[in-house]
């Protein structure tokens, strides 16, 4: 194939792509009022899409960053994570791949209220959803194995996770205790009567040191 087929191959795939989308943007905003129930609906899988959505929370097209919040929030909101741990936009009639380098969201901003158990951790993600973490939204810490670094996330909906924004994770430390759990002293954090570990209080007085 000479340069000039291939250039004019790849505008016609880019064209076609980005008419897909314009379809897809079309069905999605029929679909997503709102967080949209994405879990009752069992579409075909039509193909992987070339979105991404980077640790930061930005999302691309194409190599492209999506700059239109709007557009951004109508794609969060028909977002779906499967039990295969790939991350789809979901509409009744269709389902397509995108790549999610870490959570699809970032929790940029939270507050407290209450303390102790009556303590309730608020979290507002980069598109706008608010989730109080308890029960039904649990936090994890994940260790950071090569920068020793610890990450939180917070489940927003289904299998779909905020991963904590680091000036926002300093705010949420401040609010931890030690607490024992299954006879073990634990650094951790409560939130609508849950407690969420975050490491051993012995590792943390090490860390400290």
């Amino acid at each position: 194939m000479t340069q000039h087929s291939q250039d004019t191959e790849e505008k016609l795939t880019a064209v076609r792509d980005t008419a897909g989308l314009q379809a897809l943007i079309a069905r999605a905003t029929r679909a997503g009022k709102g967080a949209a129930p994405v879990e009752r609906w069992n579409p075909e899988f039509c193909g992987d899409l070339d979105m991404e959505i980077r640790q930061d929370g930005t999302w691309f097209y194409l190599g492209t960053p999506i700059g239109r919040m709007p557009l951004v929030q109508l794609f969060s909101s028909v977002l779906r994570k499967d039990e295969d741990g790939k991350t789809y936009l979901v509409t009744p009639v269709e389902k397509v791949g995108i790549r999610v380098v870490d959570a699809p969201f970032v929790a940029v901003e939270m507050t407290v209220t209450g303390d102790g158990d009556e303590r309730v951790v608020t979290f507002r993600t980069n598109v706008g959803d608010v989730v109080e973490a308890g029960p039904d939204h649990p936090m994890r810490f994940v260790d950071e194995d090569d920068t020793g670094g610890l990450k939180p996330y917070v489940l927003v909906r289904g299998r779909l996770e905020a991963l904590v924004a680091r000036p926002v994770m300093y705010e949420l430390v401040e609010y931890g205790e030690e607490i024992e759990i299954d006879g073990v002293t634990m650094f951790a954090v409560r939130s609508k009567g849950a407690v969420f570990p975050i490491m051993p209080a012995e590792k943390l007085r090490r860390l400290s040191a």
